[in-house]
């Protein structure tokens, strides 16, 4: 069995114990081990902060930006064995591949055009200058200067690849090295990715490390001058951010975490028409899409009560075409969860959602998966749930069932009450919203904009990619219980790496320092 190695202070090393095994989710059956037992993980941050940090420094944001180019061509011509990697330890069907490897690709190419248009430069402003007294001998603006510490990202196990990425390039353009741990469980797909990385001589030393396995007590050794990016549950969010180290020190830390995301259809939207079928086709979508392990997942669908019948008929058919199977078996349109502990956890969260909901869609258990051997595999069918008290605080409202799950929520249609509703969840990353009227659509969004990251809208003749899709222009995060983070976004997506100075002095010396 293949042992997958970490790749620290510039060479591959391999842990000694405490082997963590790899599974195919379809199967069961054990693909590699990992672990960062006995390594020297201290020594991988020394490494970053002596080596990988001056060796960005020397380089311009454009030298910066042909590197993440060049890099999202290299991975390009790896895309297929990216792919199977993909299916074999995540479960993915070849779209939810291209949806997570193919991303991950382009967010690289799209920051590394950000980096080529920034051209010669070493740092950013910060808005215009302000005139401070009766002349301009006495001005000010404001820079933004990459720290000169240590990026240690903290992954999920649903996108190894898209996860890496996106914060991977946003860290590496802002000029700071990083340290990237993949959950153990899913790292093929970002051990493989490293190693092309690493292979293609593109990097300046030091500025990638990769750790699989614990990050044992990196996340203590951190400092005011180190920034950690971390998605994954809210609780073990909150136990990252207690650290005594953190707090002292003011590290960064920048959090995307759990989302109960809400899709809401306008009461002027008709069952039959072109944006009727869009939220359908979305819906179902946004459910089974690598089996609904996706923190941009719809999981509360919020319907006008006289749509809700035509809503429930329409999306319930929809979900009976699913195939829940092994990806690449024929027919097969959905794959498993990506490992054991996550069937459990969904099953467990179904049923607890059935405490004040019933079954429209699904059998509220595990399934037995298309072309997958006879009782193995974690497959979960696609679940449509109603529940008759949208506006109580029920789970709901706070169990994120992280599977193809989903609860219709009835409402009066008016825009407030479905704000009211979106709100219960305590923060979300997008809320989506489907109408024509411009009315209704901004009260909406002043009821419940404060309470999610992202508002989509789909409309008659959109060409949006649903909400589910979070693209590297577009601010990625959301507030309260989704961790109050930002990723991407552009360039804002490099302010956790940066720190803002105020520039202070006569005009005709601030600018030129500033870079305006």
């Amino acid at each position: 069995m293949k042992t997958l190695t970490s790749f620290l202070a510039g060479a591959w090393r391999a842990g000694d114990r405490d082997f963590q095994t790899l599974r195919d989710p379809s199967t069961e059956e054990p693909l590699a081990q990992a672990s960062s037992a006995g390594l020297d993980l201290p020594g991988a941050l020394d490494w970053a902060r002596a080596r990988g940090g001056p060796a960005l420094a020397l380089l311009t944001f454009g030298e910066r930006g042909e590197i993440l180019k060049a890099l999202s061509k290299k991975l390009r011509e790896h895309r297929e064995e990216l792919f199977e990697l993909s299916r074999l330890n995540n479960g993915a069907t070849a779209g939810d591949a291209s949806f997570d490897v193919d991303g991950a690709g382009g967010t690289l190419a799209f920051y590394g055009g950000l980096g080529l248009a920034l051209g010669d430069r070493r740092l950013l402003t910060d808005g215009e200058g302000v005139q401070l007294a009766k002349t301009e001998a006495f001005w000010t603006r404001h820079a933004l200067v990459p720290k000169r510490g240590v990026a240690l990202h903290v992954n999920a196990f649903n996108f190894p690849a898209w996860g890496f990425a996106e914060k991977f390039a946003c860290a590496f353009l802002a000029g700071v090295p990083v340290i990237t741990k993949p959950a153990t469980a899913t790292a093929l797909t970002a051990h493989r990715m490293v190693e092309i990385a690493i292979e293609s001589g593109l990097l300046p030393p030091g500025s990638l490390q990769l750790v699989v396995g614990s990050t044992g007590d990196l996340v203590d050794r951190l400092g005011p001058q180190d920034v950690l990016a971390f998605t994954g549950s809210a609780a073990t969010a909150l136990a990252l951010r207690g650290r005594k180290n953190l707090l002292a020190g003011s590290v960064r830390v920048n959090v995307e975490a759990d989302s109960l995301n809400a899709a809401a259809l306008g009461p002027d939207v008709a069952p039959g028409s072109p944006l009727f079928e869009l939220f359908v086709t979305d819906l179902c979508r946004e459910m089974t899409q690598k089996a609904g392990q996706k923190c941009t997942a719809v999981r509360r669908i919020l319907v006008p009560r006289e749509r809700e019948g035509a809503v429930a008929e329409a999306l319930v058919a929809r979900l009976e075409e699913v195939v829940t199977g092994r990806p690449g078996h024929e027919g097969v349109t959905m794959g498993p969860l990506a490992t054991e502990a996550q069937l459990a956890d969904a099953l467990d969260g179904i049923a607890e959602l059935l405490a004040t909901a019933q079954l429209l869609a699904g059998s509220g258990g595990r399934a037995q998966g298309s072309g997958a051997p006879a009782g193995r595999g974690y497959f979960v069918e696609p679940t449509l749930l109603r529940s008759e008290y949208p506006l109580e605080k029920t789970p709901v409202h706070w169990r994120e069932v992280f599977g193809p799950a989903a609860t219709l929520l009835p409402y009066s249609g008016d825009a407030a009450e479905a704000a009211r509703i979106i709100a219960l969840a305590e923060g979300t990353l997008v809320t989506s919203a489907y109408s024509d009227d411009p009315g209704w659509l901004a009260a909406l969004l002043a009821g419940a904009g404060s309470a999610t990251g992202r508002f989509y809208v789909g409309s008659t003749g959109s060409e949006g990619l649903g909400s589910g899709a979070a693209l590297p222009a577009s601010m990625h995060g959301g507030p309260g219980r989704a961790g109050g983070g930002e990723e991407l976004g552009g360039l804002r997506g490099l302010a956790p790496y940066l720190q803002r100075v105020a520039l202070q002095g006569h005009r005709a010396v601030v600018e030129p320092l500033a870079g305006g």
